[in-house]
């Protein structure tokens, strides 16, 4: 009898014993699933959302979203800009209300730089050509800020050199170093000279002034530079900044 009993005894045990370790189990493997599905959702939550190209307020329509970007293009608010009385290549004195009438794209330029001013004459050349029948009503301004270079020899040899004089309204203002430096000051144009005749540091600002005198448009020109320091644009970036500023002047002529 009591062989009987204990043979009786282990099978029960066993089974037992399975049904708990296949309880174990699930239970682990249970929690492992739910770990992974926490991870997951903890990742998708804490993940930055992916960042999208946002139009600029105030840009005009026709100007694409990807070409604002480029140019740094904002609107600015609608107010006179700062007046101002010099004289361009020619020696012909003109102030900002000579300009009424028609737009105003309006860069500061060193007659003497080999860096982003050349570049940006090239743009204003491409800008020029895009406007076609609407180029009378543009006028393409430039402010000198060399101070060691301020005779009108010194923009004209500049306007010469970078073919600016096949745009009929061009002019490279220049003038006293006074009158010079109150027009950059209400601009908000900085000018640092390092050495004597050296290379001068200047803020590069593109304003775009409407036909009643007003700013609008501000842009920021930028130029990539070689391992040797020397400034250039690749061919396609220059024509898209002279498309844009053809497209920020069409828009302020009509």
């Amino acid at each position: 009898m009591s062989r009987d009993s204990g043979a009786a005894s282990p099978p029960h045990s066993s089974k037992r014993t399975l049904s708990a370790r296949a309880l174990l189990i699930t239970i682990v493997a249970s929690l492992a699933v739910t770990s992974i599905f926490a991870v997951i959702v903890i990742s998708r939550l804490t993940q930055p959302e992916p960042v999208t190209s946002l139009r600029p307020f105030g840009i005009p329509a026709n100007i694409p979203t990807a070409l604002a970007d480029q140019m740094g293009l904002s609107p600015t608010p609608n107010r006179p800009a700062p007046g101002f009385k010099l004289v361009d290549q020619s020696g012909r004195s003109f102030t900002l209300s000579s300009f009424r009438g028609r737009a105003v794209v309006l860069e500061f330029m060193d007659p003497h730089c080999v860096d982003i001013c050349p570049i940006v004459s090239s743009e204003f050349v491409d800008a020029y050509r895009n406007l076609g029948s609407l180029a009378s009503k543009v006028v393409f301004v430039a402010i000198n800020v060399n101070p060691n270079y301020l005779t009108t020899s010194d923009v004209l040899s500049f306007t010469r050199e970078h073919n600016l004089s096949i745009i009929p309204d061009w002019h490279f203002l220049t003038g006293s170093l006074d009158a010079l430096q109150a027009v950059w000051k209400h601009f908000g144009i900085e000018v640092i000279v390092p050495k004597p005749r050296g290379d001068v540091i200047h803020t590069s600002l593109l304003f775009f002034i409407d036909r009643w005198g007003h700013e609008r448009f501000l842009a920021s020109p930028m130029v990539e530079h070689t391992s040797s320091g020397k400034a250039y644009l690749p061919n396609a970036s220059i024509t898209s900044w002279g498309r844009g500023i053809e497209l920020v002047a069409r828009q302020l002529a009509r």
